[in-house]
């Protein structure tokens, strides 16, 4: 026997490409026509760039369950996608264009439109075939892009027919509005983010009643007083005694000089500032609703510039906000109306994907009626038709739910699906066309086989940032237009952290590539390393050495079956069907080890099973890691070697055979964790023993 004919060391780096080319080939990532369904629509991921570390433990969650249900029988479907990601990816080509010395106004729409798909083909092409090397075992065939023209018809339709039953309206609305992006933004996809800053503490001069009388004035504190050249009323709260005489009296604003009314509004927080507030509805989302409420005068003082703007002293206009602050305060000091300044820590909004601080203005936009949408969303959670796992995030979903705004949909960018009204140059919130991806990536709106076979999905995996973003939409938008859930189980993943416990970032230095772990590893270490930490916990710190902890495990199933395959050819075992009834042998099981590992097997495959429908993957990987190496390797080979050396020839092939039975068994429950691995060593096992069988992805789960 050659030496070398059995390498020590596994090598992923020229294995696993050439696996993942056999499969995807062989066509075994399609369902097969069995009856009961597994289904999962993967999270597309925006074409923004390359996948992050935690794409890569949702994507080892996902191919985890599909493996599995593959090897249960189910008709397995895992739907791939990318999304547009409308102003995530315009960010990014704008700031490419930025570098030479142009803004997307120079080029025009056209032009900017050919840079945004030229950027798709290259990352799309990027990102598949990242998940491609961690080994996801997608249908590449079924993939969906949510601007490809069968989903720009389902994105059409979802419109038409919102509209059509009155949950669409335009019209002027208190948005969200990012000076950078230029565009209008749903209220979650603000960032809050606590900042300090400085409370200006303002007398309002009152209007006298009579001549004589001496001048009266409120004190009330503002963190912007620039926007009070914006102000149209004065509020206080009615059950707070100290003001209730000045219910109904007129004030002046200061420095615009325009009288308004002192109202009451229950929104009013007496414990806040001195209890009073200055009232900007064109300007403050709180404003807004009590100028709703009162009938006030929307007056607009900053513009999408974020600039000064409207009715206000020529001094101010076309400044920037910031500037304008400084110029007010230095105006209030000179006449004496700033009484104090101090310092006070507050949330302040900024854009979530460029870090512009959010300007609230009134704008006319597009928006989805919620509070009838959100209704039967709630009832399906509250009634466990669909299960948060774990289950904390429930009551996260329905407190946000209950609470729930109307959705601006409309947005001021030019990549992405364009409302369908003539004459209208905005987009649809990127957000839009995702809540849609259940239904949309199986073909809907048209009545395919795969939508009728494959919907509602089985399960959904995503982060809990998502919760608000993209679950929540999705399952009032399946509601609406399937009336059925779009999926039955959210799987909510662990967030991975760097070791110091910081968000990892690629910006700031703190991010791991997963194809740099792959290249040094393999994605069978990289994803046994990322699955063995991801159970119900809510982060999770990364550590490189749980990596090395999954490639040292690759090299131990490595060399278990280098050493059984010696074995086989030693004793010239061939033809042997991997039959488990030599696991009931009873002279086999008089030895203790044996005894033990055949109890232990058994154990194992039923905690692996319980732990994986559970969604405790860490359990899961940790029961297999455990009975394979400590078990099996260091008690189970280890016991049997005398037999083998010097048992007679039929002992020492009854012992073989049941080396191969709990080694074969062994592979195939660590290939949903590790599959490149474990097909690999289950083709050389049966090539050894003569046997022509299915390759491991298609083989039955161990009964």
């Amino acid at each position: 026997m050659k030496k070398d004919k059995f390498k020590k060391h596994y090598n992923p780096q020229t294995i696993e490409p050439k696996i993942y080319k056999s499969w995807e080939e062989e066509g075994y990532f399609a369902p097969k026509a069995l009856k009961k369904t597994f289904t999962i629509a993967m999270p597309p991921p925006n074409i923004t760039g390359s996948l992050h570390l935690g794409h890569a433990l949702n994507a080892t969650i996902q191919d985890v369950l599909i493996r599995y249900h593959r090897m249960k029988g189910h008709r397995t479907l895992w739907i791939p996608g990318l999304d547009h990601a409308g102003i995530a990816t315009q960010n990014m080509v704008e700031k490419e264009l930025s570098k030479s010395g142009k803004t997307r106004q120079d080029i025009g729409r056209a032009e900017l439109l050919k840079l945004l798909q030229t950027w798709e083909k290259k990352y799309s092409a990027r990102i598949i075939n990242q998940f491609k090397k961690i080994g996801a075992s997608c249908d590449w065939s079924r993939i969906r892009y949510t601007l490809d023209e069968g989903y720009a018809r389902a994105v059409k339709k979802a419109f038409i027919l919102y509209k059509k039953k009155g949950y669409i309206k335009r019209g002027q609305r208190l948005v969200n509005w990012c000076p950078r992006c230029k565009t209008a933004l749903s209220d979650i996809e603000v960032e809050h983010r606590e900042e300090k800053g400085r409370l200006y503490y303002l007398k309002y001069r009152l209007l006298k009643k009579k001549e004589d009388q001496k001048f009266e004035y409120l004190t009330l504190a503002t963190t912007r007083p620039e926007t009070l050249l914006g102000d149209s009323a004065v509020a206080v709260n009615p059950d707070d005694k100290k003001y209730k005489k000045y219910i109904g009296r007129k004030i002046f604003v200061p420095l615009v000089k325009r009288k308004v009314r002192v109202i009451a509004d229950e929104a009013i927080d007496p414990k806040f500032g001195t209890g009073i507030l200055k009232v900007t509805p064109a300007h403050d989302a709180v404003d807004f609703e009590i100028g709703e409420r009162h009938h006030l005068k929307k007056i607009k003082v900053i513009d999408e510039e974020a600039e000064m703007t409207g009715p206000i002293p020529l001094k101010y206009r076309g400044l920037d906000r910031f500037k304008a602050r400084e110029g007010v305060v230095k105006d209030l000091k000179q006449e004496k109306i700033l009484v104090k300044t101090e310092g006070l820590t507050h949330k302040v909004p900024y854009c979530y994907r460029c870090g512009q601080m959010i300007e609230p203005l009134i704008s006319k936009q597009w928006f989805l009626s919620m509070k009838k949408l959100a209704e039967p969303a709630i009832k399906v959670v509250e009634e466990d038709k669909i299960e948060f796992v774990p289950e904390r995030y429930k009551k996260v979903y329905l407190r946000w739910m209950k609470s729930i705004r109307d959705w601006c949909i409309s947005r001021q960018i030019w990549w992405g699906h364009k409302i369908p009204i003539k004459g209208e140059e905005d987009v649809l919130d990127t957000w839009f066309s995702s809540a849609l991806w259940p239904f949309a990536s199986l073909g809907w709106p048209k009545e395919t086989k795969d939508l009728q076979t494959f919907y509602p999905t089985s399960v959904l995996t995503t982060a809990k940032d998502n919760i608000f973003l993209w679950v929540a939409r999705m399952i009032f938008s399946g509601l609406f237009f399937m009336d059925e859930i779009p999926f039955k189980v959210v799987y909510i993943h662990p967030t991975i952290l760097n070791a110091e416990g910081r968000r990892m970032s690629k910006s700031l230095g703190t991010g791991v590539d997963p194809l740099d772990l792959i290249k040094k590893y393999g994605a069978d270490a990289t994803r046994f390393g990322l699955i063995a930490k991801a159970g119900h916990n809510q982060e999770i710190r990364y550590s490189e050495s749980s990596i090395v902890a999954g490639r040292n495990f690759s090299n131990k199933m490595l060399n278990a079956t280098r050493f059984i395959l010696m074995n086989i050819e030693k004793n010239k075992i061939d033809g042997f069907e991997i039959d488990n009834d030599i696991l009931s042998d009873k002279k086999l099981l008089k030895i203790e080890a044996n005894k033990k590992t055949v109890e232990l097997l058994k154990k194992t495959k039923s905690e692996i099973e319980k732990h994986i429908l559970d969604f405790r993957f860490n359990l899961a990987a940790d029961s297999i890691y455990e009975f394979f190496w400590h078990q099996f390797c260091d008690k189970c080979l280890e016991q049997n070697k005398d037999n083998l050396y010097q048992g007679s020839e039929q002992e020492k092939k009854k012992v073989l055979k049941f080396l191969i039975v709990v080694m074969a068994d062994s592979l195939k429950l660590a290939h949903p964790f590790m599959p490149f691995v474990s097909e690999h060593l289950w083709g050389e096992l049966n090539k050894a023993l003569k046997i022509k069988a299915n390759p491991l992805i298609i083989t039955p789960w161990p009964k």
